[in-house]
């Protein structure tokens, strides 16, 4: 279907989820998809940076860049969804002209370096008003993004509300227009699109002369308007009166809507609520797509979609054909919409990874960065996985190999601690373990000094719950309480392992080691291990604290994988996750849940009691049976009453 680019003031971003298609999803995945857009263009998403939420941020397979506003909170405000699967942007900014700095840095984007700037923007002797620059983007109205293909523009302009804000909506208009002509000088192509504020033309509104008419204008000085006349200068086609101002001598953008339906009546993108006035079709068009000449032929329809309720404005876009023309040759969309080596011919040569964020993406912000849904961390494979170690390493071989590991277990200390990993590793005929088996062939191979900094150095700075808590009866090792949710999927009676049924006398049997096999190690998300020499390298099976609490084990190569009953495990988590049930009152009923409006500690919690009303239950038998006491909080998992 090509790459489209959608356009939206959503007049508050989570404003649609009141309005039918959206109200049964209520999810921005289920938006987009309905949208059936690869780009989304917010305008006024009237939040704050405390507003930001997980749902809001963590899109599946979406990316997002937000500008807010610095002085009105909750104010205006600009979003940029970016569908991960079709484009990824080269570089991004926040604000119009520049003066603003990238997050996590005091540098303002226009003193970066060339290779790290978009580029274009207004200079001082280009800009006649006094207004500081920093006032103009302190609203949060603009973001732009640069593609391989075009720089990407999402505006929202200041309205005309009153004489007070003339002068700051003249001003934005006016370091818009010159950020536009001066990329275009600098040979880049520019997609603007947002929420302009303007009506272009006598198309573009709907009773234009009746109002006229009543305001005693003519339609000439109407069009001479500041704000209309910087909109007609700018696109071609536009109705100019007079001579053109000085820099705007020539159009450089295109009107979309207008080039496919050059004609077309009723085109309205916003209505009035307070009138009622969107049944009626009684509206104007001041949302816009956008596009410099070098990318017009590049686009095969743009269209409103005012069937799409959920704002007192209705979606705009423009899509893009699959494979567009440049310097004479076809390319697919896909190259020139992603860094140089994503896509090739229009294949996919690399996957999106978090590597491809830039510093404005919202996901990089502190709350939202390198976090991961529940889901994900059961449903996704392991990252290592079937990891193998040369088995009998000799020379500079050993050395090499020893390195290996040691970045093996590293690397394996920062991983999930929520899953298990299992290594496989090759037997020889002549095996030498990876790491010794006894912990105390290892201390007495290490001297003293290197193993007191090694207990010193993993030992915690700070003293945890689990470190205070009292240690299980019968049990013993490096961990104390319940670390991993590994728990919960042993069953309550495993069965024999045939190693157990052999008696002691099959452990730590040597001449089972001297068996080609694979050992399977359960490694958990950190591993404590400490490094033995020559000696202490001849040992005979391989030793793992166990981080959840449990002792430690040896593990030999007959240790079979400990069987995990799904039936019992599903329980189990229907049980913690699953929905609450009602307890029961004194009478066998299921409690009602009432929540505390009266100030004080309880206020706003809530809680169960009796369904039975107060006063006579009018039963004639029991006259004088009142509700009774039961009291729960919701609140409490463990369901004491109190």
């Amino acid at each position: 279907m090509g790459l489209r680019i959608t356009t939206w003031n959503v007049n508050g971003i989570r404003n649609p989820f009141n309005y039918q298609p959206w109200r049964e999803t209520r999810t921005f995945q289920a938006m987009f998809d309905t949208l059936e857009a690869d780009i989304v263009v917010m305008q006024e998403t009237k939040i704050q940076r405390k507003d930001l939420q997980d749902d809001m941020v963590l899109v599946p397979g979406w990316d997002v860049y937000f500008s807010l506003p610095r002085y009105k909170k909750g104010y205006s405000g600009v979003a940029i969804y970016t569908r991960s699967s079709k484009c990824c942007p080269i570089r991004a900014e926040e604000g119009i002209t520049g003066v603003l700095c990238p997050p996590r840095s005091s540098t303002k984007y226009r003193d970066l370096p060339p290779e790290r700037q978009i580029g274009g923007y207004p200079k001082e002797d280009q800009l006649s008003s006094e207004l500081d620059e920093a006032v103009l983007d302190s609203e949060g109205r603009c973001v732009v993004l640069e593609f391989p293909a075009f720089v990407l523009i999402g505006v929202y302009c200041p309205a005309a509300r009153d004489d007070t804000r003339t002068e700051f909506r003249e001003s934005f208009q006016e370091a818009l227009d010159f950020r536009v002509r001066n990329l275009v000088a600098m040979g880049k192509q520019v997609f603007l699109c947002g929420d302009l504020n303007i009506i272009r033309s006598g198309l573009d509104t709907a009773g234009l002369l009746e109002s006229l008419r009543k305001e005693g204008m003519s339609l000439d000085d109407y069009f001479s308007m500041p704000s209309r006349r910087f909109l007609n200068q700018l696109v071609f086609g536009g109705d100019v009166f007079g001579d053109r101002d000085e820099g705007r001598e020539q159009p450089v953008m295109w009107d979309l809507c207008r080039e496919f339906h050059p004609d077309r009546t009723g085109m309205y993108t916003c209505w009035e609520v307070k009138k009622n006035a969107r049944p009626g079709n009684y509206g104007s068009r001041i949302d816009y797509v956008l596009c410099t000449s070098g990318i017009k032929d590049w686009f095969i329809d743009a269209n409103i979609q005012e069937g799409l309720l959920g704002s007192d404005h209705c979606p705009v876009y423009a899509t893009l054909s699959d494979n567009v023309t440049k310097d004479g040759a076809p390319i697919p969309i896909t190259d020139l919409m992603n860094p140089e080596g994503m896509f090739k011919d229009g294949v996919r040569q690399r996957e999106w990874t978090n590597k491809d964020l830039l510093p404005l993406s919202a996901k990089l912000i502190p709350e939202f960065n390198n976090r991961r849904s529940i889901r994900d961390m059961f449903s996704r494979a392991s990252s290592i996985s079937q990891t193998k170690f040369p088995s009998t390493p000799t020379g500079s071989e050993a050395q090499s190999g020893a390195a290996a590991k040691d970045e093996f277990l590293s690397a394996s200390s920062l991983g999930d601690q929520s899953q298990d990993t299992v290594i496989s590793v090759p037997q020889s005929t002549n095996p030498t373990p990876l790491i010794s088996a006894s912990s105390q062939s290892q201390k007495a191979s290490i001297p003293k000094r290197q193993a007191e900094a090694s207990t010193s150095s993993n030992r915690p700075q700070k003293k945890t719950k689990a470190s205070l808590s009292k240690e299980p009866s019968g049990k013993s090792g490096p961990g104390n309480g319940q670390r991993t949710l590994m728990g919960f999927f042993k069953p309550k009676n495993p069965p024999p392992s045939p190693s157990s049924a052999k008696g002691p006398e099959s452990t730590n049997n040597a001449a089972d080691l001297s068996e080609p096999a694979s050992t399977q190690v359960s490694v958990p998300g950190s591993l404590e291990t400490t490094q033995s020499n020559n000696q202490a390298s001849s040992a005979s099976d391989n030793t793992f604290g166990d981080l959840s609490g449990e002792s430690s084990t040896i593990i030999s190569p007959q240790k079979e994988k400990a069987f995990v009953d799904p039936i019992q495990s599903k329980e189990s988590w229907a049980k913690l996750l699953g929905k609450r049930i009602l307890p029961k009152c004194e009478h066998g009923d299921d409690c009602q849940t009432m929540t505390t409006k009266k100030r004080g500690v309880n206020s706003g919690r809530s809680f169960y009691v009796c369904p039975r009303p107060l006063g006579p239950s009018g039963d004639k038998e029991v006259g004088t049976e009142f509700r009774c006491r039961t009291f729960i909080w919701s609140s409490d998992w463990s369901g004491r009453q109190t």
